[in-house]
């Protein structure tokens, strides 16, 4: 493992980490699981959380090994997951569908709102540009972050407002959006043979994106 400290990267890792898991626009379904279920176990949900991102980033290349997956395989489908989830926050639209259970006060926080499945397939995509210590670094900071959140939800609420809420996810969609768009082109050369073919996936991926909306409209 490179122990090297990466400071700059380390704050990007901590900002994507923070737009992919959004507890900051979570907080009105968060608020709306303790209408449900009462008192919330944040610190559980928290320990919960980081020990699902944790085992996945160190097992998660070898699980694709078993299926004979590349990581910069995994990094490509990443970043289409991550170019919807962009869209979803940056248009306001719904594109994925969970059902978060309303019987268990750990669960749904801890799988699939902060560690789900667009954090996980995230940490591989990053795994593919970053180092394992950066990585640890900022699960642990975003850990902290929705620790902190989680506490001091009904006064967050107040002090950001519905307006405030919605520029902060738009903002940090935009981040996301971006970090897509590098992850594709980074690791597309690895499994297109020349620019041509390239630019026929990313024709494929703009096609297949506004057959996608107008099928939504």
């Amino acid at each position: 493992m490179d122990w090297t400290l990466d400071f700059k990267a380390i704050a990007t890792v901590t900002m994507v980490l923070f737009a992919v898991i959004d507890v900051v626009g979570s907080i009105p379904v968060i608020i709306g699981l303790r209408q449900k279920v009462g008192e919330l176990q944040t610190g559980k949900a928290s320990l919960v959380s980081l020990g699902i991102m944790v085992v996945f980033l160190f097992i998660g290349e070898q699980i694709l090994g078993l299926i004979g997956l590349a990581v910069s395989d995994f990094a490509i489908a990443g970043s289409f997951v991550l170019f919807f989830l962009a869209l979803e926050m940056i248009l306001g639209i719904r594109l994925y569908k969970d059902e978060v259970p309303s019987t268990a006060s750990v669960m749904p926080l801890a799988f699939p709102l902060i560690a789900g499945t667009g954090t996980l397939t995230t940490l591989l995509s990053l795994r593919a540009e970053y180092t394992i210590l950066t990585i640890l670094i900022a699960i642990a900071i975003n850990v902290i972050i929705v620790y902190v959140v989680l506490r001091n939800i009904a006064r967050l609420e107040k002090m950001l407002g519905v307006g405030g809420v919605a520029i902060l996810r738009k903002v940090f969609g935009i981040i996301l959006l971006a970090l897509a768009v590098k992850l594709f082109r980074t690791h597309a050369a690895k499994l297109f043979e020349d620019t041509k073919t390239t630019e026929q996936a990313v024709s494929y991926l703009y096609d297949g994106l506004n057959v996608l909306l107008k099928g939504r409209s």
